[in-house]
């Protein structure tokens, strides 16, 4: 599907200008939107249909059953003598009448039974999205989650995990008006076929002008992407327990307040605009359609007039015309917004069909039980996409097995990057990394990140239980009470979680109820624990105890050596009475390697380290 792309406001980003064609073609979506609802639950499904399709047959019997009735009175008026209630016929009447009323109720309890399914259905379907959305983002490369273009596929994404359900509604909404349309057809085309055609000529200019509006939305929609991303982040950012403080002390309430204001201002009036035009040209148009349907009952008024018909064929007749219009009139308008309402629906299958491009090979090597050779960092280079400028170059180095390696440089020089490589959330742009003397890429990329514990300066704070926040670093042993315990004892989590009211089943984080909240301190430690949880043979601290003062960052860092004895290491750390503890240091200066070798010899050799670390003493003094 070719998609033009305009753009409407000098401030947002661009439209989609999509004409009739293109529009059809997104019912080429709706297959594999039923798929996904028949995988939810098939049974629901196929009794939503049949249940759709019985009542769709009800309105021409009831009709059909009210003419019954009108021309049953007439004829016990004319004949009878005396009052017709009291006429013996009125009986069959009766009977007519509970007939209808039975329909009536049949047609209200399958019109209950449709909204509970439609209900049941569109709670299964927006959570099968929401879990498909999360085990894609999950799949996908970390450098998409550094891509604006890629968050506002995932914002479109995710909008269609709620909205979407309308769509299904409205699809077999659909089948149903035109099982009814289909009977009702049936029964008057042998009255006058040209009338039929009339009111659907007339209904034309209607369809045409949803049509262009429900693109318009559509293009609306589409182009505001990035900004109703921002409304959402602003919503965050004023209201949130994250940034509560500096709001308040920055008084930052008035900036992001009136930032939402003149965002949603600009939104709502170009939605305003769109909406007062489409409600202008809807009203007129539709009066065409009025034209057409009281063409057609003056016709069948002036037949019955002329004894042509007769009463219970006028009342049977307009009222078959009048439902055959209001039917009309919705397929012909919901097959347009079901048309641009599949749009929607490419976005969220183009997002769900994304394939990440880190993956393991076929054939690919098990990560090796005990690590021989080490990592072997050979000419690396990287820089992040679309970007000109080199995060690394030319790095090369080996961790040795059972070696500590502690990364020094200032911000930017490429420390976390190359952790990054290390673990394979990236691979080099330039040159490869080793282990074994295999490239790391012909490894298996679960086994690699099982391999692995990481703890990054920006690790999450999760509003879970202190038991789930530490065993999210091994969650498989969410339930190994001891294998927890022992995580949270090597990082001196224990005593921190001590001291909590409900121990290791206290809600941390004051999201939920009953949470309670922790020092920055406090949960590092929790953090740190997570690295722990793993029998890992590679250990990674990227910067985790930033929080913690100069004699708790020692004492973890310690311990973290003594642990982790028998298994590479690596440990980032701006504090040089933490690094001296590594066996080997590299120095990172601008995406190169400077210089790399032990505490003494880099002193010795009076380069950039030790500038640094006189530097950092000199601030002791």
């Amino acid at each position: 599907m070719q998609q033009r792309r305009k753009n409407t406001s000098g401030s947002h980003g661009p439209a989609l200008d999509l004409d009739f064609k293109e529009r059809l073609g997104a019912l080429r979506n709706l297959p594999e939107f039923f798929s996904l609802i028949w995988s939810c639950n098939n049974w629901l499904a196929a009794l939503n249909i049949l249940l759709r399709v019985i009542r769709a047959s009800l309105p021409l019997a009831m009709l059909y059953v009210g003419k019954l009735i009108i021309d049953e009175i007439v004829r016990i008026s004319v004949i009878a003598s005396g009052p017709a209630v009291e006429n013996p016929d009125m009986s069959i009447v009766t009977i007519y009448v509970l007939i209808e009323l039975g329909l009536a109720v049949f047609s209200d309890l399958l019109g209950r039974g449709i909204a509970l399914l439609d209900s049941l259905l569109g709670d299964l379907v927006s959570h099968e999205i929401s879990l498909r959305l999360m085990h894609q983002s999950a799949r996908l490369d970390l450098e998409c989650f550094e891509d604006s273009d890629f968050y506002d596929k995932l914002e479109r994404a995710r909008r269609q995990a709620s909205s979407r359900i309308l769509l299904m509604s409205q699809v077999l909404a659909q089948l149903q008006d035109s099982i009814t349309v289909f009977f009702l057809a049936a029964a008057l085309i042998t009255f006058n076929a040209w009338l039929l055609l009339l009111l659907a000529i007339t209904l034309i200019p209607a369809f045409l002008g949803e049509t262009h509006f429900n693109s318009q939305s559509y293009s609306l929609m589409y182009g505001w992407t990035q900004e109703r991303r921002e409304l959402d982040y602003l919503r965050f950012a004023g209201a949130s327990d994250e940034t509560a403080k500096e709001v308040k002390i920055f008084g930052l309430s008035d900036f992001f307040g009136s930032r939402y204001k003149k965002l949603a201002g600009e939104y709502y009036r170009a939605n305003r605009d769109l909406s007062a035009r489409r409600a202008a040209w809807g009203g007129l148009l539709s009066m065409v359609g009025s034209l057409g349907y009281y063409t057609a009952y003056a016709v069948i008024i002036y037949r019955t007039v002329y004894g042509e018909l007769s009463l219970g064929d006028l009342t049977f007749l307009s009222g078959s015309f009048l439902r055959l219009r209001s039917l009309m009139e919705a397929i012909l308008i919901r097959f347009s917004s079901i048309a641009d309402s599949a749009l929607y629906l490419r976005d969220l299958f183009d997002f769900l069909e994304m394939e990440p491009r880190i993956i393991s090979i076929d054939n690919s090597l098990p990560f090796p039980v005990t690590i021989r050779k080490g990592f072997t960092f050979e000419n690396v280079g990287f820089r992040y996409p679309q970007m000109k400028q080199w995060v690394l170059r030319d790095v090369s180095f080996t961790l040795h097995p059972g070696e500590k390696l502690a990364l020094v440089g200032e911000n930017g020089a490429g420390k976390t990057t190359l952790v990054k490589l290390l673990t394979r959330l990236y691979d080099p742009v330039e040159g490869r990394i080793m282990l074994d003397g295999h490239d790391l890429r012909k490894y298996n990329l679960d086994g690699l990140r099982d391999a692995v514990g990481v703890i990054f300066q920006d690790y999450v704070k999760y509003h879970l239980t202190a038991t789930e926040n530490i065993a999210v670093g091994l969650i498989d042993e969410r339930n190994n009470e001891t294998r927890i315990k022992e995580a949270a004892r090597q990082s001196l989590a224990d005593k921190v979680i001590e001291n909590l009211p409900n121990g290791y089943q206290q809600m941390i984080g004051r999201w939920f109820k009953q949470g309670t909240n922790l020092s920055g301190g406090e949960w590092q430690k929790i953090a740190i624990a997570r690295a722990y949880m793993r029998d890992a043979q590679l250990l990674i601290l990227d910067e985790p105890t930033a929080s913690l003062d100069a004699r708790a960052e020692n004492e973890v860092f310690r311990r973290f050596v003594e642990l982790t004895f028998d298994k590479c290491a690596v440990l980032i750390s701006h504090r040089f009475s933490t690094v001296r503890m590594a066996d080997r240091i590299v120095v990172l200066h601008e995406g190169k390697l400077l210089e790399h070798g032990t505490h003494d010899e880099l002193l010795a050799v009076g380069g950039r380290y030790s500038e640094l670390f006189q530097m950092q003493a000199a601030g002791y003094c």
